[in-house]
């Protein structure tokens, strides 16, 4: 099996509790060598404590006989109190400390002290109950990994979502759910892997088998991009669906629409179909890094894929046909290569239906009849109550 070791470590945010007093802890994702990612709490003062204990264990590396061989990150000892705005400003700091800790020799970053301080323990499991007068908020670090005081808009209330069928896991990082399990998304990942938290439980889940309780009539999706972004495939994939694409590794195509549940619509000339997010790079971006978010779990289920999904609400996910994405696609392209000649140069919009069902325009209103033709035409009743105004 080898030595344990921790591979990387993400701050994820922060929570305000209000038990037993007021008072914020760090949230982390700690990914260990089998590929488990785990998710504890720490308050400030314990890892300034832990960060005082490490340097105590390698002097030589914390600078303390030659300044200059210091290797061990600086941390600024915390505060007389620490309130929210402290809190929110620390973590970038954090995060460059993480950061610089799993980059240290190996003496450093895989000794026991370390180790320890990140592995799971039973406070980091007990979430909190309904009896609890107030739940903790939750303030997630911005996608950039960037923190500003200024940014501070309250706190983020976690979604919650039920599941439409059941679900095993197949690793133990995933969660499994039961039909009619509600729970709360901590983290939405563009691979359809979403960080979910039920009771006593936490784990990954595939976005696919969720859908949300609030606003259920809102498109969870964003539209479509016919411009498409360049991407390129970091792993080969063989299509299982009819609506699918198959690509080797290393080629370029254009996603033209990004789908939460990590399937993505990619383009290759005229071509388009579903492909796993997971296994796509942007264009420019760092291959190791982008190869880091394939797992062993692979890549998540379709919805479509479901069966016996047991739905709450009347209406369903809005879904494209691939005919219309190839239509869009291609008409797209068209008018990109053919320059505009005026206002009737310019190309009509992106549309679904085809040119047969669009609205058809309005007749023109008739003009007002005369005041003696409408005497001519009308019934004798109606004659006798206009007479006296004639």
């Amino acid at each position: 099996m080898g030595d344990t070791f921790i591979r990387h470590i993400a701050l994820l945010g922060f929570e305000k509790r209000f038990v037993p007093s007021q008072h914020y802890v760090y949230m982390f994702l700690v990914k260990w060598q089998d590929l488990s990612e785990k998710v504890v709490y720490r308050r400030f003062t314990e890892i300034y404590e832990f960060h005082k204990t490490l340097k105590e264990m390698f002097p030589i590396e914390a600078g303390d006989i030659k300044p200059e061989n210091r290797i061990i990150p600086h941390l600024p000892a915390p505060r007389w109190f620490d309130g929210q705005r402290a809190t929110e400003s620390r973590q970038g700091t954090l995060t460059e400390y993480c950061a610089t800790l799993m980059g240290l020799p190996a003496k450093i970053s895989r000794c026991p002290h370390l180790l320890d301080f990140f592995k799971v323990r039973p406070d980091d499991l007990k979430l909190p109950t309904d009896s609890q007068t107030k739940k903790p908020e939750t303030y997630l670090m911005p996608k950039d990994g960037k923190s500003n005081v200024a940014d501070i808009t309250g706190p983020i209330i976690l979604q919650t979502y039920r599941a439409i069928a059941d679900y095993e896991k197949s690793s133990g990082s995933e969660m499994a759910l039961a039909t009619g399990d509600v729970v709360e998304v901590v983290e939405k990942g563009e691979s359809g892997w979403w960080f979910c938290q039920m009771k006593a439980k936490r784990g990954w889940v595939p976005a696919s088998f969720l859908e949300p309780l609030d606003s259920p009539d809102e498109a969870e999706d964003p539209e479509p991009n016919y411009e498409g972004e360049a991407y390129i495939t970091i792993k080969a994939y063989t299509a299982v669906e009819e609506d699918e694409v198959s690509l080797l590794e290393g080629e370029t195509i254009d996603v033209i629409h990004k789908l939460l549940d990590g399937w993505w619509v990619v383009r290759k000339g005229d071509v388009t179909g579903y492909f796993p997010s997971m296994y796509l790079q942007k264009s420019g971006q760092d291959p190791a890094q982008a190869r880091r978010q394939i797992t062993k779990r692979g890549a998540p289920p379709r919805r479509s894929t479901i069966r016996n999904a047991n739905s709450i609400h009347q209406r369903s996910r809005k879904r494209l046909s691939q005919d219309a994405y190839r239509r869009n696609s291609v008409r797209f392209l068209q008018q990109r290569r053919r320059p505009a000649r005026g206002p009737q140069g310019a190309g009509s919009p992106l549309e679904e239906e085809p040119q047969s069902q669009r609205a058809k325009p309005q007749p023109a209103v008739p003009p007002r009849p005369s005041a003696d033709l409408i005497l001519t035409r009308c019934s004798e009743s109606t004659k006798r109550k206009l007479a006296p105004a004639v």
